[in-house]
């Protein structure tokens, strides 16, 4: 079977690539967004790529995908309303295609917000995996409100989300939730790619112990 290259959009065509095991052998179906396009963010940055590849040899099935006017997507950028709009078309097509999967939706930086926010309010969506959430920059109160569990990695020198802010954003949450820090580590976890993998690969322990 040739490797899925593209789903439709909301804008045209989604340039994505798709990780993992066959619909019946995935333990989770998680749609992982990319950061800001206008600074640069693609699904082959490092963070995003490595936390898809881990999650991906632990069982699950992983789209990454690139936001309207971006690589081979179509559109042109959304300003973050349209974005949303894309990953709810990501979110239609793994649950669609891994129906018995539970469904996960995760995302660094700007595509925390993204998908948090759009996981949040989807019934389908069981998880919400953040990965530096730049929370004085858009509105996460969605997050804050749902009752899902919500995971988070954060640098400890995050230079765009500082480690105090996200605590106290944290602290003020209810529900399973859990905060992994990476000492260190800035908004991009350069240097500390490694650390910050393992922290995603402990969240989706935590996860499956909870689920078992």
């Amino acid at each position: 079977m040739a490797p899925l290259r593209e789903i439709a959009g909301p804008a045209g065509r989604l340039e994505v690539l798709l990780d993992g095991p066959a619909a019946e052998g995935a333990i989770a179906a998680v749609v992982f967004a990319h950061p800001h396009p206008l600074q640069g963010g693609t699904m082959h940055t490092k963070m995003v790529y490595r936390a898809a590849k881990a999650l991906a040899s632990l069982g699950c099935a992983v789209l990454r995908f690139n936001f309207r006017g971006v690589g081979a997507s179509e559109g042109s950028f959304g300003n973050g309303t349209g974005e949303i709009q894309d990953f709810r078309a990501a979110l239609d097509f793994m649950s669609a295609r891994y129906s018995s999967a539970r469904l996960w939706a995760a995302g660094m930086s700007f595509g925390a917000h993204v998908s948090l926010t759009a996981g949040a309010s989807d019934d389908r969506v069981e998880t919400l995996l953040g990965l530096a959430p730049p929370l004085h920059l858009y509105d996460f109160s969605a997050v804050r409100r749902s009752p899902k569990t919500r995971y988070f990695v954060q640098g400890e020198r995050d230079e765009i989300c500082p480690l105090p802010d996200l605590q106290s954003f944290f602290d003020s949450l209810t529900g399973p939730k859990r905060l992994i820090v990476v000492p260190g580590a800035n908004h991009l976890f350069v240097g500390k790619l490694d650390e910050a993998v393992e922290a995603v690969r402990t969240l989706f322990s935590d996860w499956q112990t909870n689920h078992a």
